[in-house]
């Protein structure tokens, strides 16, 4: 179901994280701050404010909700809309061959950067998505960091685009 972001601007702030918390993979956090921040005039402004959330948060919340999210290809129980993106792509339908790779990519990077590596899959395909993942283990964790925020803020814009009418 669909709101409005009239509706979503005249909730109580209950409904309102209900709503949207879990936008922002397992932290629900995110909209409790941003609820404040009302009215929204429209989805890009509400999700920029929720960017801003994330951006004034402390490293530490960084980097907890980089932990939030699960390895892509992964077949351990994870938030609804993360099942939705990674079969979206197919990486429910991966061949043994291809669910080894995303393994040891995960584990690669996983003990380089000590956090799962996120990007916003969809629209994009296995392939690209390799190419990505096997590029991103050349970067620094600083520049790592920066990329994993900027593709869950992505993601963010993806589901609230969903949710929102």
């Amino acid at each position: 179901m669909g709101y409005s972001i009239e509706e979503l601007n005249q909730v109580s702030e209950a409904v309102f994280v209900q709503r949207l918390g879990a936008v922002f993979e397992e932290t629900p956090a995110i909209a409790h701050r941003v609820w404040g921040d009302r009215p929204f005039g429209n989805v890009r402004d509400l999700h920029q404010k929720m960017a801003a959330v994330v951006r004034d948060m402390s490293l530490a919340e960084q980097l907890a909700l980089i932990q939030a999210h699960p390895d892509l290809g992964s077949r351990v129980k994870m938030a609804a809309a993360s099942v939705e993106e990674q079969a979206g792509v197919g990486f429910n339908r991966l061949t043994p061959e291809e669910y080894g790779r995303f393994q040891a990519l995960n584990a690669t990077y996983r003990e380089k950067f000590g956090f799962p590596f996120v990007m916003a899959v969809k629209g994009q395909t296995k392939t690209n998505i390799l190419a990505a993942f096997e590029a991103r283990l050349e970067n620094t964790k600083d520049l790592e960091i920066q990329q994993a925020l900027s593709e869950i803020t992505q993601i963010a814009r993806f589901r609230l685009n969903d949710l929102i009418d």
